[in-house]
């Protein structure tokens, strides 16, 4: 039987592993880096809660095959929980998913005087003259008042560019409003008669987020695969043009398996830097120019049961740093342990950043200062902050990134017995529920005999496209 060597065990990792075991059509070994699975989308306990890397949610459009294989693996522990969260527009707090009502009592009237006017002007803006940007783009479908006051001042502090500077692609897989009848039709979704089963709220496990990958790890365990953690890569090892071993070091020991498979969920530009011998340097050179944007994660432990009622707080304005706030608590529905709540915010940021270099403490200051400059004080004990620091949270869309990518994925598909996949293996900007599919693609590509099916895979690759991020 094939043996394949999965690098990673985020969502796509420990999905293909748990398909591969199950199709039986190859052993499968998975080699991860960290001392848990789930990667970007695991959890920890920090004084008894179970806190995630950030804000996650699974999101009711899961492939019902995908849902069904997570509801069967977690159990009763994956709970229907309803969204709950508010975003903070031109000063004023608005229900987020966006609700009607909400919009005409909250919103400044201005502010629905100019969006209303740029909906009916909207067959009369022209397209720029010059090559579509993500502002250009968005500009045409929404118009300035929704552009400058929430989607430009968001996208520069995630991605820390102007957004002329962004692609195109951005506004078609990281935008799900991308026009005025799209975000229409989003708020009538919530309005009853309107309103889908299963609209408005979303699954997540009692135990935090991470508490999927965990139990789709132990069924892969319990169909035959086999997971290696903490285990730092340190060589693919090339032969003739394809795949003959995986170098990595674990317990302290050099280790080597032999395998002609490797399934790779690794960043790009780490996986380049992987192979031995080492790839051509015009792929090495366009690996370098692949970009991520970082982040801080920010927990705030409180001494008070709950923070707000509210499971995330987004903040558009480039004005306050972070871009979301949620409370773990908040999401599960748990209410212990008692007296002590986690809030948990995300700061996107790189590592030669000034805020990267500050203290944990430093941080927590300045996040309760920040709070409190939006009408959230912390007026509970702040029993102290830890952070967690991302190298690698979102892909940059930036507008020469298609070109890189190109070179770097070539050259990736013409090395024998490799695949990349997952949101880091291809660039995406994806859900887990994507990730997954991504998974589920790679093993309905794999033959019993062994064979890869390329052609397969690229109407895969289309699809995989299509994708737009759910929030």
């Amino acid at each position: 039987m094939k043996q394949v060597v999965v690098l990673g065990a985020g969502p796509a990792g420990v999905g293909a592993a748990l398909m591969l075991a199950r199709s039986g059509k190859a052993g499968v070994q998975v080699l991860e880096r960290a001392p848990r699975v789930g990667g970007n989308s695991g959890s920890f306990l920090l004084d008894g809660i179970h806190c995630d890397f950030g804000s996650h949610r699974l999101h009711p459009s899961t492939e019902p095959h995908l849902l069904e294989m997570i509801k069967e693996a977690v159990g009763p522990d994956l709970l229907w929980r309803p969204r709950h969260g508010r975003i903070r527009l031109r000063g004023r707090w608005i229900h987020f998913p966006l609700k009607p009502v909400d919009l005409l009592l909250r919103l400044p009237k201005g502010f629905t005087f100019q969006l209303l006017w740029d909906a009916a002007t909207k067959p009369f803006r022209r397209a720029g003259s010059g090559e579509p940007t993500f502002a250009s783009v968005l500009h045409q479908g929404l118009g300035p008042a929704m552009c400058e006051n929430f989607y430009y001042p968001y996208m520069r502090k995630l991605w820390a560019l102007p957004p002329e500077e962004l692609a195109v692609t951005l506004a078609t897989r990281r935008v799900s409003g991308s026009s005025i009848g799209k975000i229409l039709k989003k708020i009538l979704g919530q309005v009853p008669g309107f309103k889908k089963p299963h609209t408005g709220g979303f699954y997540y496990p009692r135990k935090g987020f991470g508490q999927i990958s965990e139990c789709l790890r132990s069924e892969a365990e319990n169909a035959g695969a086999e997971f290696t953690l903490e285990a730092s890569i340190t060589g693919i090892e090339l032969e003739s043009g394809r795949v003959k071993a995986v170098r990595y070091q674990a317990d302290g020991k050099d280790l080597r398996v032999a395998t002609d498979t490797v399934w790779s969920t690794l960043p790009l530009a780490t996986l380049v830097s992987l192979v031995d011998p080492p790839a051509p340097p015009e792929v090495v050179e366009a690996a370098s120019r692949i970009q991520y944007r970082g982040m801080i994660l920010i927990y705030l432990v409180l001494e008070q049961d709950q923070f707000t009622e509210y499971d995330a707080h987004y903040f558009p304005e480039y004005a306050v740093p972070i871009s979301r706030l949620s409370e773990p608590k908040n999401y599960s529905a748990s209410t212990e342990p008692k007296g002590v709540t986690v809030l948990c915010a995300e700061l996107p940021c790189d590592p030669h950043e000034d805020l990267w270099k500050l203290s944990d403490d430093a941080l927590g200051a300045k996040l309760c200062e920040w709070l409190g400059g939006v009408g959230l004080p912390v007026t509970a004990k702040v029993r102290r902050t830890e952070t967690r620091r991302l190298g690698y949270a979102y892909p940059v869309y930036d507008r020469d990134f298609e070109s890189h990518l190109k070179v770097v994925d070539k050259w990736a598909e013409s090395v024998g017995g490799l695949l990349t996949f997952g949101r880091q293996g291809l660039f995406a900007h994806d859900n887990t529920h994507h990730a997954l599919a991504m998974a589920n693609g790679a093993v309905d590509c794999l033959n019993p005999d062994g064979s890869f099916d390329l052609d397969k895979w690229h109407a895969y690759r289309r699809e995989f496209e299509t994708h737009v991020v759910e929030d």
